[in-house]
């Protein structure tokens, strides 16, 4: 019985991690932000949210953008943007003043536009 219980804890753990990770926009300003800068690690759609990284002038900008399924959706996927682009990313910064992190709404390269959460704009 013993074992058992534990083989059901075991597998109940498992099953609630991604859930832990995912995490809301509570940590974010509520106005919305918009940089321009140069991308220096591209989208990636590994993990809870998709991720890129976005260079302003001297300062490396980590960029949340929505679940991978959802940041595909919306057109925006791996090598759709190469490094080295210029991209404008607009989306809610931490709260936190040194923390150089924004979840992001909405990317545009080139002249097209990736509304990651277009209910969000």
């Amino acid at each position: 019985m013993t074992v058992r219980m534990l083989l059901l804890a075991a597998l109940f753990a498992a099953a609630t991690t991604p859930v832990l990770a995912h995490h809301g926009w509570g940590g974010n300003e509520e106005k919305i932000t918009e940089l321009t800068g140069t991308v220096v690690k591209p989208v990636s759609l590994a993990g809870p949210h998709a991720t890129m990284q976005v260079k302003v002038g001297n300062v490396v900008w980590d960029i949340t953008l929505a679940p991978p399924p959802r940041t595909s959706a919306a057109g925006l996927r791996e090598n759709s943007i190469p490094m080295g682009a210029t991209v404008t990313v607009r989306g809610n910064r931490s709260l936190e003043a040194d923390h150089h992190e924004m979840k992001v709404v909405l990317v545009v390269h080139n002249g097209k536009r990736y509304a990651v959460y277009p209910d969000r704009l």
